[in-house]
């Protein structure tokens, strides 16, 4: 890894017309060039099937960063470095013509041969494209090579172990950078200084301590224009196995070594090990599914996932998960992980639970009932952390009320915080996997979710079984209520 502040680099953008690219990567290079991160010595090729012009190409680049506070001043200097290619991607001759350009920018830009491909593109076309890099001479320069590559990482574990095989044969496994957004985000990256950092949370972070855990991604908005991806994803492979079972695996985590990337996996992957793999009558005991049907918020009627735009209209895909899922280790044995994602719901959050064990004897009286004691990190819309403690409310007598003690993660002075995307492409470009997929991560994930996939996929379930607007199914309350606990409150 090197901590040089100005990162030298040709970045590839293989779909670099795409929605992805304009809402995420070109802002996101744009910070770090404002920044001071990337400097003159920086070239970006955007690729696709479009006929596009070097002039047509950094007008949308320019376009996609006009609403950054100040952009306009050095918009023009930060687009020039920017190059289109029209590319097919299964055509060997436009390979060649990009790798003449690649070459001269190398040189143009004295970039040393750092070259960084991002693939922003359908995963069907990953393995095809790497095979050309590798064949075409993309990576024989002394500079450093690294792919980036966008979820899903396959269908199933059998799927995800071909797109690797083939990726493997262009690229090392220390070379490519599985970028999954969420582990990108501040407060996600601050789980673990929370743990580390504070020796009275990690003394409390056992099943001595703890009663629960709960993980809870919620989102406002249906499929939209997402139909014909979703159908064949649900919110199982969408959501559960990549997003939640790496916070999961932060959560549950042992205590690295050290901070680098290669102990960090390390503990991450000895945890999702240790997570208990459901079979048959257990994937129906433990994980709950949901669809959402029609509903009215705000006054405003919404359709249902099966009326929704290239969904088939008998679907069985699941807009809705929540389960409880077990850690078998010596820490968190007899301490549920309960876990919830969907779509059309209530509110839109991500928010992570710490329940800790009630007091042993109510000292204050029957009639009064103490509030649990609960860390509370909020990751989105807002950033924080809230602790929730008992006190003596004011007054005569030794009555008790809960506060919350409050941390606000969000700069004073109205500074966003760095976007998820920033964060990672820095990191890919300085050489720091930490908060990438390793692909141990990976398949572990994928083992885990296709036991309960194959399940599913043998059983027919009554949907839709919520309505939008709602908080998902009535079972998912069921589920934590037979453990005797409750859903913590979302914001």
């Amino acid at each position: 890894m090197t901590d040089e502040l100005e990162q030298k680099a040709l970045i590839t953008i293989f779909g670099g017309t795409g929605d992805l690219a304009n809402r995420k990567l070109y802002p996101s290079l744009y910070h770090l060039y404002s920044k001071g991160s990337l400097g003159d010595n920086f070239a970006v090729i955007g690729t696709a099937r479009r006929e596009w012009s070097n002039d047509f190409f950094r007008d949308k680049v320019k376009e996609s960063i006009k609403d950054i506070d100040g952009s306009e001043k050095d918009a023009d200097a930060f687009a020039s470095h920017f190059y289109y290619q029209s590319h097919d991607v299964t055509n060997k001759e436009s390979y060649v013509t990009l790798k003449d350009l690649s070459d001269e920018l190398d040189a143009k830009y004295e970039l040393g041969g750092n070259r960084l491909f991002y693939l922003a593109m359908a995963p069907n076309f990953f393995g095809t494209i790497a095979s050309r890099i590798k064949s075409e001479g993309f990576v024989d320069t002394d500079g450093f090579h690294r792919l980036i590559i966008e979820k899903p990482f396959g269908h199933d574990l059998a799927s995800a172990e071909e797109l690797n095989n083939s990726l493997r044969q262009a690229f090392k496994e220390d070379e490519i950078y599985r970028i999954d957004h969420y582990l990108g985000k501040e407060m996600i990256q601050n789980i673990s200084v929370i743990r580390f950092a504070n020796s009275i949370i990690e003394s409390l972070w056992n099943n001595r301590y703890i009663d629960n855990i709960q993980v809870t991604l919620t989102e406002v908005l249906g499929v939209e224009d997402r139909g014909r991806y979703y159908d064949e994803s649900g919110a199982l492979r969408d959501m559960v196995q990549n997003h939640i079972l790496q916070i999961v695996s932060l959560l549950a985590m042992e205590p690295p070594i050290n901070l680098t990337t290669r102990e960090i996996r390390h503990e991450k992957v000895r945890a999702l090990r240790s997570l208990r793999v459901f079979e048959g009558k257990e994937v129906h005991q433990n994980f709950i599914r949901g669809q959402y049907g029609p509903g009215e918020v705000g006054g405003k009627e919404l359709k249902g996932y099966r009326q929704e735009d290239n969904v088939d209209p008998h679907s069985n895909t699941e807009t809705f998960v929540a389960a409880k899922l077990e850690i078998d280790n010596f820490r968190w044995a007899g301490v549920p992980f309960y876990i919830r994602t969907g779509k059309r719901l209530a509110k839109k959050t991500t928010q992570i639970a710490i329940q800790f064990k009630d007091v042993p004897l109510n000292l204050f009286g029957q009639q009064q009932s103490l509030g649990g004691n609960v860390l509370v990190i909020h990751i989105q819309p807002d950033e924080g952390i809230t602790l929730h403690l008992n006190v003596k409310e004011p007054g005569q007598g030794m009555v008790t009320m809960p506060v919350n003690l409050n941390y606000i993660h969000s700069s004073p002075d109205g500074m966003n915080t760095p976007e998820a995307y920033e964060k990672l492409i820095l990191d890919c470009l300085r050489g720091d996997a930490t908060y990438f997929s390793h692909w141990d991560e990976v398949s572990l994930s994928w083992n885990f979710i296709d036991h309960v996939a194959d399940v599913w996929t043998n059983t027919k379930d009554h949907f839709p079984n919520y309505k939008s607007g709602s908080m998902g199914p009535k079972e998912a309350g069921d589920l934590i209520q037979r453990d005797g606990f409750q859903w913590f409150p979302i914001d």
